[in-house]
């Protein structure tokens, strides 16, 4: 990678997070896939990282010494995120329990909407039922890939030659 990136990874972190943010966000959205209590765990990962990234980038604008601590934390970050994804696919696939406050219930259905609209009592998605699932890899799955991807990045950064992040 270029000498460029390491320099900015704060930033680009930041960014790739604010993404992933978007992305989720579209699919609640436009795809009208509520959020299980996991999934908005884990955005507040993506939300606690683009903090650290914007603040490790305008502190590495004047403490450049600073950057690879700021990327040292960036993976920390996106390190638990993987945790929490790896935790979430187990929880989908059935391999562990996950938090009884989300699993088991089942899906939406029109009648549960209905009730709700009715002011009947509201069904909360569901953790251990992915939503979508892509190639055979449910969203918390491509959610850890991606938290992966950032945690290792954020390693490479925090331990790029200062002459390459400078």
């Amino acid at each position: 990678m270029t000498a460029a990136l390491w320099r900015h990874w704060p930033f680009v972190a930041a960014l790739a997070s604010a993404a992933l943010l978007g992305v989720a966000h579209a699919f609640e959205t436009f795809g009208h896939m509520a959020p299980c209590e996991l999934c908005l765990k884990a955005r507040e990962v993506y939300w606690v990282a683009m903090a650290a990234g914007l603040a490790g980038a305008a502190g590495g604008l004047y403490a450049p010494r600073l950057r690879p601590w700021a990327c040292a934390a960036l993976a920390a970050i996106f390190a638990s995120g993987v945790v929490l994804a790896a935790y979430h696919t187990g929880v989908e696939r059935h391999w562990w329990s996950g938090p009884a406050s989300c699993t088991g219930a089942g899906r939406v259905t029109a009648a549960d909407l209905a009730r709700f609209l009715s002011g009947g009592p509201r069904q909360v998605p569901q953790c251990d039922q992915p939503a979508w699932v892509f190639l055979g890899l449910s969203m918390a799955s491509w959610n850890g890939l991606a938290a992966l991807v950032l945690t290792l990045g954020s390693l490479a950064a925090a331990r790029a030659r200062p002459e390459a992040a400078a």
